[in-house]
């Protein structure tokens, strides 16, 4: 038992404290989040552009006065959603990495593209059906007050979809945050890649996997728990 423990503690130094190994998981966490935040923001820019376009001209064939610059837009769209939901992120990671951007060696901008370009394609299935939770009565009020389809749309309708969607929109960015896992394939130092390193490093593969785990894990409570207040805070002002 004692020479168990020995070894765990062994380990744990070799993992963590011998050579300030500590410094470079903090390091990697560090890339990870700004992977996942610059993410968040290019999905939602994305995804809002989509689902305006898509809401937009599901609006004009019901009211039969679609344009053709409208339905070529519509169908750019709807390709880009299917070929981003229907591949792997890890392939998409390669393709930009290897492919699109092989002469690049700025990695964490090819990461936050990848991953915003993919969470874009699935926010923009998220705003749009926070955009057809709103009363259809309030697009036709702004437009008999003479505001453009644009204008209620960026005034009235997307800042009350965007409100109803925030506790979706918080889960993409826990998904977001564990996907960051995958930038590894590209070479990024990110927390995951820093683990593989150390476990090459030190022949011990124990101590910084779970160690790196248990980081994810405390972070993704940490964010789901910071989620649970600002929906606690919504409905409490929706009460007033």
């Amino acid at each position: 038992m004692n020479s168990f423990f020995q070894d765990v503690q062994h380990n744990f130094y070799q993992s963590f404290v011998e050579r300030d190994r500590w410094a470079l998981y903090l390091d990697g966490l560090k890339i990870s989040f700004i992977v996942m935040l610059g993410a968040l923001a290019l999905g939602i820019i994305l995804g809002i552009l989509v689902a305006v376009v898509r809401t937009a001209h599901d609006q004009k064939k019901k009211e039969k006065s679609s344009s053709a610059g409208l339905s070529v837009l519509n169908a750019i769209v709807k390709v880009y959603v299917t070929v981003i939901r229907g591949t792997p992120m890890m392939v998409q990671l390669l393709i930009m990495g290897l492919v699109v951007f092989a002469q690049s060696r700025n990695l964490i901008m090819i990461a936050i593209l990848t991953l915003g370009i993919n969470s874009g394609a699935y926010v923009s299935e998220t705003i749009r059906s926070g955009i057809q939770s709103i009363n259809p009565g309030q697009m036709e009020a702004g437009r008999s007050l003479g505001m453009s389809y644009g204008t209620v749309m960026r005034l009235v309708i997307i800042p009350q979809a965007i409100k109803n969607i925030l506790p979706a929109l918080g889960n993409e960015m826990i998904i977001l945050f564990k996907d960051t896992s995958l930038v590894t394939v590209i070479g990024l130092a990110d927390l995951t890649k820093v683990a593989i390193q150390i476990q090459a490093r030190t022949y011990q593969a124990f101590m910084p996997f779970v160690g790196i785990a248990l980081v994810y894990l405390a972070v993704v409570m940490l964010m789901t728990w910071g989620l649970g207040k600002v929906e606690r805070r919504l409905a409490a002002s929706d009460r007033s």
